[in-house]
């Protein structure tokens, strides 16, 4: 097809932002404080506020969703196995290793892309001593076949729901689910506090053990009683978050509308598959992937990824490789072992999705996928 030349190029995700005033002003008190880090008053008062926005009992603030999850397992005081799956972010998988433990990939279900919870039984063995399952583009686990899996067998839970912020199954927040649940807040996120994550539990107990992981293990001004790390979320992260959450119902109304734009214009176009909105989630529009299935479509989900980013749209491949494919795991796992998940990772493009992105950018690279299929 002849290449159509745009003068503005489309990304993937582009950050929300809150009126530029909005923020000044909420950071200028940090002059007269210089109070910038160390759980100050803008890192309780963002807490006290995803408390209630997200209706769970506690939130531990962190510097970034990696170290959230990191350190939420480290609390766990896990051994031996954990099983998760490989169609995720390099953060899940990583987190695991580098807490000693052996992630056990669990295929995934083909309609959702989360884990398929029928197949996790099968992998539980002597050494298995969680489970880390991972909301996918907003599409929330089977929980509460998860939870009685875990109940069984006296296993942890810890949900990575790095997608999943704001949303809600059948009226119950998603950071209430497992023994504790992990969200990241960076700046590609529904909602972002530029760098940040957090993790949501009930048990106060936990909770004492994640702040001291954050905090170097200080438990008071003469007290260090535990081998911590360093990742308080400063002031300035915490004010963003203050201004973002005020605006975070409107920017899902956004994402809403652009998703439903998408789903507009690729509906029954042949060779390509949509994903479903779960019928009991509240959704929060984080992600558009779409599956190309070349036979019926005529050209391979990467020909359109090439054909979008020569028109200056970057779409991205989220994910692939699968996390037990990456270099630094080479020889390590079997990738054929889970099959769905393979399948779908060489299949799967997310399109651009954010709030400000206009109808007729959505046209654009509509008709960029339409005419790739056509050749």
């Amino acid at each position: 097809m002849s290449q159509e030349i745009y003068a503005e190029e489309i990304y993937v995700a582009r950050p929300s932002m809150p009126p530029f005033d909005e923020f000044i002003e909420e950071i200028g008190e940090l002059w007269q404080t210089r109070r910038l880090t160390n759980m100050g008053a803008k890192h309780k008062k963002l807490e006290e506020e995803l408390r209630r926005y997200l209706h769970v009992k506690n939130v531990s603030l962190m510097v970034n969703g990696h170290m959230a999850l990191e350190l939420a397992i480290q609390a766990m005081r896990l051994t031996g196995e954990v099983i998760t799956t490989p169609f995720t972010f390099a953060s899940t998988t990583h987190a695991i290793v580098r807490n000693g433990l052996k992630p056990v990939f669990c295929d995934i279900d083909p309609d959702t892309y989360t884990i398929d919870a029928d197949k996790i039984e099968a992998l539980i063995t002597d050494q298995t001593s969680a489970i880390l399952p991972v909301h996918v583009y907003g599409n929330l686990c089977e929980v509460e076949k998860i939870r009685s899996i875990a109940q069984k067998y006296g296993l942890k839970v810890i949900y990575d729901a790095a997608h999943a912020f704001g949303e809600s199954y059948r009226g119950t927040g998603a950071g209430n689910f497992g023994d504790a649940s992990i969200f990241s807040f960076h700046a590609t996120k529904v909602f972002h506090t530029i760098e940040g994550g957090a993790v949501c539990f009930a048990d106060d107990e936990y909770g004492m053990d994640l702040y001291r992981l954050k905090n170097f293990g200080i438990r008071g001004q003469e007290t260090v009683d535990f081998i911590g790390a360093n990742a308080k979320m400063n002031e300035f992260q915490a004010a963003m978050g203050l201004c973002n959450l005020r605006y975070i119902d409107s920017e899902i109304e956004k994402r809403k509308r652009v998703y439903e734009q998408y789903v507009k214009r690729l509906t029954g176009l042949a060779g390509v598959r949509i994903m479903k909105q779960q019928s009991d989630v509240k959704p929060n529009y984080a992600y558009f992937p779409v599956i190309f299935e070349e036979k019926e479509f005529g050209a391979t989900r990467n020909e359109v990824a090439l054909q979008l980013q020569q028109a200056g749209v970057y779409a991205r491949k989220y994910f692939y490789p699968l996390t037990s494919m990456y270099d630094c795991y080479h020889g390590r796992f079997d990738a054929e072992k889970t099959p769905v998940a393979l399948g779908v990772s060489k299949r799967v493009l997310t399109l651009p999705m954010y709030g400000e992105l206009e109808e007729e950018e959505i046209d654009r690279i509509c008709r960029i996928i339409k005419h790739t299929g056509k050749r």
